[in-house]
């Protein structure tokens, strides 16, 4: 735990912690150290080499928003499956915040998909924001090409968060859903199925991929809600 510690200190840069902290407001900025994410995943595949890294994934909760980042690059280097989701379902209760989640992104998933679909029918149930917006974006990540199935859109669709990370996620599923999926993803946005931020926040992040064609993204713009 020393080494880890000094390892971040050492590579502290405080312009980055200063950044960082007003990406991320929903954490205190004195638990910003400031590690840039290069080092950080450096860092990680050096300890994934070596295998001393057990004790730290354990260490929970953390301190500071930098460990959890490093987590996060660690789990999502193990390449055993059952190991890599133990881990990730350890870790998800303790995330606080939208950058580590989204880090999270372990590459042994996409080779185990049948087995990684269970573990996110669960996380999308979470009380957890975190855990909730990591199941979308599993969804968004794995699901909507050669695995796609309409049922999925169902599924995110009927997600109902006051949360803004959460509703934030959802927008960006069904923005790519429309750019890898447009036939069966615009029925959702026709029938105005999602609310209306979220609604409103899919079509203009649609409207700003380059994968959607002009035509689509002048269709789209009709869709719009306008607020009362």
């Amino acid at each position: 735990m020393k080494k880890i510690e000094n390892f971040l200190f050492e590579n502290q840069d405080k312009e980055y912690r200063d950044f960082q902290s007003k990406l991320i407001p929903d954490i205190e900025k004195e638990n910003f150290i400031g590690v840039r994410t290069p080092a950080l995943k450096k860092f990680a595949k050096e300890m994934l080499k070596t295998g001393e890294y057990a004790g730290f994934l354990c260490d929970l909760p953390h301190k500071y928003f930098d460990e959890n980042q490093l987590q996060a690059f660690i789990i999502s280097g193990i390449k055993d499956f059952d190991s890599c989701v133990g881990e990730v379902e350890n870790f998800l209760p303790f995330v606080d915040n939208w950058a580590t989640c989204d880090q999270l992104s372990p590459k042994c998933f996409s080779k185990n998909k049948k087995e990684l679909l269970k573990y996110i029918e669960k996380w999308i149930k979470s009380d957890k924001t975190y855990s909730v917006r990591f199941a979308i974006k599993m969804l968004m990540s794995h699901f909507l090409d050669g695995d796609f199935d309409e049922k999925y859109l169902k599924t995110v669709s009927a997600v109902n968060s006051d949360e803004y990370y959460i509703n934030m996620m959802i927008a960006w599923y069904f923005a790519t859903a429309l750019a890898k999926q447009y036939e069966k993803a615009l029925p959702y946005i026709e029938n105005k199925v999602l609310d209306i931020w979220t609604h409103n926040k899919a079509i203009q992040k649609a409207t700003e991929s380059y994968r959607i064609t002009p035509e689509q993204k002048e269709y789209l713009k009709t869709l719009k809600i306008k607020n009362k």
